[in-house]
């Protein structure tokens, strides 16, 4: 919208045509959108508190969270609304890709919003059912995955690329690069909504991710820096370093109302959607592996719980007795019943997804 308003300008003053960088509009997004947080941020926590928004713990979880019965939720709502407001404002509103990120990740925040709706008017802490949730899910990953694929214009833009090696590629065909698409943008939102559980725990790693995939973004859309480093050149993908930037200034925002101990939470209007974002960025500038690399603590995360889950029914159908792999699953509530603060567990966590990302943008050079 500003672009907009630049260019038209800039046909007289021709100062004005430094917001065709697509990097000043990138620190521009973050500003923004973490201005937006600030001000916004405290009224809405008023009018959540005061309609009682609160959230329903689940009584089978931690009994130290039992405290946090009746913080107000759905804040991940204030997420979304920064990062919608901050892109249609710096972003080149003509670029088909800012269109598809956005659709998907207000998509995939309005299944969350009905989610924590039920959680909060029903006073029922499961939300939608698995069923529901799903569905909605899959129906928006796969719409975003059957557009990218016949709308890709070479074939780079439907590779499989594989980090670390330069040479190594594989081409997808229409099935493959849908299914592959469909699990990385559900899979990816539901693994921040599991790792949605302690305080700043989900909202830190999400900004890192986001922040170096806005890098990518910018290189994968830079015809001469994706050449000289060998990944793929997807024409107008830089336009999303604005988007991911928008997300990482609303979610440091975010974590300045949600740090321990946190005065709102996310719920799964923020997670659902957050994750969903991640993940159809990827794989727009092809750099899937790579996501799953910088996301590891979200992909520990889900796999805790898949394997918690798988073993406690074989055991139970073997033995007649259930049996667990960790004291409690996600991962970070294992760490808790071990005797690991809440803070301990998230800033922990915190550090590791730092590494994992250093070790993500690696990949840009070593190949």
């Amino acid at each position: 919208m500003l672009l907009e308003l630049a260019r038209w300008l800039a046909h007289d003053i021709r100062g004005f045509n430094v917001f065709n960088y697509i990097t000043l509009r990138a620190m521009l997004a973050t500003l923004t959108a973490l201005g937006i947080s600030f001000l916004v941020g405290p009224t809405m926590i008023r009018k959540l508190t005061q309609y009682k928004v609160g959230q329903a713990v689940r009584d089978d979880g931690p009994q130290t969270h039992l405290i946090k019965a009746g913080t107000p939720t759905m804040g991940g709502a204030l997420i979304l609304v920064a990062i919608a407001i901050s892109t249609l404002l710096w972003a080149d509103l003509t670029n088909r890709y800012v269109w598809v990120v956005l659709i998907v990740t207000m998509g995939f925040g309005i299944v969350g919003w009905v989610d924590d709706w039920r959680k909060v008017v029903h006073r029922n802490p499961k939300g939608l059912s698995a069923k529901e949730k799903y569905f909605w899910q899959s129906l928006l990953g796969i719409g975003a995955a059957v557009y990218l694929f016949y709308t890709a214009e070479v074939p780079a833009q439907t590779t499989l690329i594989f980090p670390f090696f330069k040479h190594l590629a594989l081409p997808l065909g229409a099935v493959s690069f849908i299914v592959l698409t469909y699990f990385v943008i559900v899979g990816s939102s539901n693994a921040v909504n599991l790792t949605d559980g302690l305080d700043g725990l989900a909202i830190l790693p999400t900004v890192m991710v986001a922040s170096a995939l806005a890098l990518f973004a910018y290189v994968a859309g830079h015809l001469y820096f994706s050449k000289y480093l060998g990944i793929p050149y997807v024409a107008g993908a830089g336009e999303l370093a604005v988007f991911c930037t928008a997300m990482a200034g609303a979610g440091l925002g975010f974590l300045w109302f949600n740090a321990y101990p946190a005065e709102v939470f996310m719920g799964d209007v923020g997670a659902l959607a957050l994750g969903a974002a991640l993940g159809v960025v990827a794989v727009i500038v092809r750099q899937e592996i790579v996501l799953f690399i910088m996301g590891g603590v979200f992909v520990v995360e889900t796999l805790s719980v898949a394997a918690q889950v798988t073993y406690f029914k074989y055991t139970k159908q073997k033995y007649g007795v259930g049996r667990r792999i960790f004291l409690m699953a996600p991962l970070h509530h294992h760490y808790e019943q071990k005797g690991w603060k809440e803070t301990q567990v998230v800033v922990r966590f915190w550090i590791i997804t730092m590494m994992l990302v250093l070790l993500g943008l690696s990949t840009l050079k070593l190949r």
